[in-house]
């Protein structure tokens, strides 16, 4: 009774957030305030606001009351790690085409990524991936060779390479890194978008680890200017977000 307790107060609560009643920047009722209302004990209540913060909605714990940070939750990491889990959640219509797929051996920098051994083969693979059947995104990702067999056995239009290998062959992604600049479209960038060689694309790199922190992938993904925005939260408290001069930078 407990457990679908406070789950009933996280949702009143979140419901209260969405509407205005609690506005951004406002302070939440203290523990104590709402055990009172709701008749539950200051360890239920404790566990539905912990369940609110862990979603981004509210601070964290400072004093007894907690601030209103945003009306939505944040996207879930697979959301975010996933291309497609993040549009069919938006409510778009995702499709994707792999149109390469090369064992070769791995870069200097992809064996680094991949803490592979240097001269290692490795699994290069180009998709295209459309929403709503237009072309906003072009990935190159290479995959380390001891998850290449499992890539290798889906289908060219897999929509979801992460979810299926984690369905198929148990390789699950855990956490990972983002790094996030812009680059100018190059000719295979420029004709897959359907845009002019040399416009401005929105990069995301990312490196994908297991939970006993083994490299799945390193990620190269550009999209077509306007089609897709970021957005990274911080507070004194957590700061995601860490800015690094960019290759042109010398110091």
């Amino acid at each position: 009774m407990g457990h679908s307790r406070y789950r009933e107060i996280a949702e009143s609560l979140r419901h209260s957030i969405r509407s205005g009643a609690y506005p951004l920047g406002s302070l939440l009722p203290s523990e104590s305030d709402l055990a009172t209302a709701w008749s539950a004990s200051r360890g239920t209540v404790r566990q539905a606001v912990a369940l609110l913060a862990s979603e981004g909605l509210i601070g964290s714990r400072q004093g007894a009351r907690r601030v209103v940070l945003r009306r939505e939750r944040r996207q879930s990491f697979q959301q975010l790690n996933s291309f497609a889990q993040w549009a069919q959640a938006m409510g778009c219509e995702v499709s994707s085409r792999i149109l390469t797929r090369t064992t070769r051996t791995a870069t200097a920098e992809e064996a680094d990524r991949l803490d592979a051994e240097p001269g290692s083969d490795v699994l290069y693979v180009l998709r295209l991936r459309r929403l709503d059947g237009e072309p906003v995104m072009v990935e190159r990702t290479v995959y380390a060779d001891w998850v290449a067999p499992a890539v290798l056995a889906l289908p060219e239009d897999c929509v979801s390479i992460m979810n299926s290998i984690a369905e198929r062959a148990d390789i699950v992604a855990h956490y990972g890194e983002h790094l996030i600049d812009a680059v100018a479209a190059g000719s295979e960038d420029a004709r897959l978008l359907r845009v002019r060689r040399a416009s401005p694309l929105l990069r995301q790199r990312h490196l994908t680890y297991t939970a006993a922190g083994r490299a799945i992938e390193w990620t190269d993904d550009r999209y077509r200017a306007g089609s897709m925005v970021f957005n990274v939260m911080n507070s004194v408290a957590a700061a995601p977000l860490e800015r690094r001069p960019g290759p042109d930078v010398r110091g």
